[in-house]
């Protein structure tokens, strides 16, 4: 008898430190940076790919987002008190309104909400969805970005564009939102060019800079234009490009190639073109 209350007392502790083990956060699971956990859950789900994409639903419309995507799961530890779904909802929403975002969307029955904070240049998308009566929140977010090229468009691709129609597309120079500062990552599509301009040193172009139609238009035209003269500017002074072969314009959002309904849309017209003169 003694022998089996021993048995019983060590198999009760093999199950209730294996219980307690399972509600550790699972390997390799945290935070996001920009929301802490509700006091009392652990993270049950973890995943996190740099490129992927996630479908938010609006109230009359859904919108795709590619980027760097987290999914957390979090679930209540045994003991600790649930939150209700209304909670949690209202105090995501404030937690992204803190941050400085905005909440796109949360339906009248309180079951998730989605926001979209923009932080130093970055659109960072959210949804929060507790279900189960809070017993479980999980969290999509997704930090827009264009996916990293491994195939990038080249001097010989944009010498056959010009050639054909005149003109050609540049989507890999950088710029913070609202400025003319050419960033780092720019380089690649400046060795491209640098290359083009050289092997056909009889070719002229105008450097045209193009603008998405958010904001006031005459301060997208000035800021297209100033954007145009930093990449000529700096293909004569960091590429030996002489200048005179180079004449920056600037056409703000006057001539789109998709639609600015869509942040999709509103990313292909930003964008750089070489224009034969």
């Amino acid at each position: 008898m003694r022998r089996n209350a021993v048995l019983v007392i060590v198999i009760g502790a093999l199950l209730f430190g294996g219980a307690a083990l399972a509600q550790e956060d699972t390997k390799g699971g945290k935070d996001h940076p920009l929301f802490s956990r509700w006091p009392g859950y652990y993270i049950m789900h973890y995943d996190h790919k740099k490129f992927d994409t996630y479908t938010y639903q609006l109230k009359d419309r859904k919108e795709t987002v590619e980027g760097d995507k987290y999914y957390i799961d979090y679930s209540i530890k045994d003991g600790a008190e649930i939150a209700g779904n209304l909670e949690i909802i209202r105090n995501y929403e404030n937690a992204i309104r803190k941050a400085g975002g905005t909440v796109l969307y949360t339906p009248e029955d309180k079951d998730y909400t989605v926001g979209k904070i923009v932080k130093e240049g970055k659109e960072i998308w959210v949804c929060v969805d507790p279900y189960q009566g809070g017993r479980y929140i999980s969290l999509y977010i997704v930090e827009r970005q264009s996916m990293e090229q491994t195939i990038q468009a080249n001097a010989a691709s944009w010498f056959s564009d010009i050639s054909t129609t005149g003109h050609a597309a540049v989507y890999g120079i950088y710029f913070d939102t609202d400025k003319a500062e050419i960033k780092p990552e720019s380089e690649p599509a400046f060795a491209e060019m640098a290359k083009l301009l050289k092997a056909n040193p009889a070719l002229n172009l105008f450097v045209v800079g193009h603008t998405d139609a958010t904001g006031e238009i005459g301060h997208n035209m000035k800021l297209s234009e100033a954007r145009a003269a930093s990449v000529t500017n700096a293909l004569a002074a960091k590429y030996g490009i002489a200048a005179s072969r180079l004449a920056p314009h600037g056409v703000g959002p006057l001539a789109p190639v998709a639609s600015n309904d869509s942040d999709e849309g509103r990313a292909k017209n930003r964008r750089v073109e070489l224009v034969k003169r």
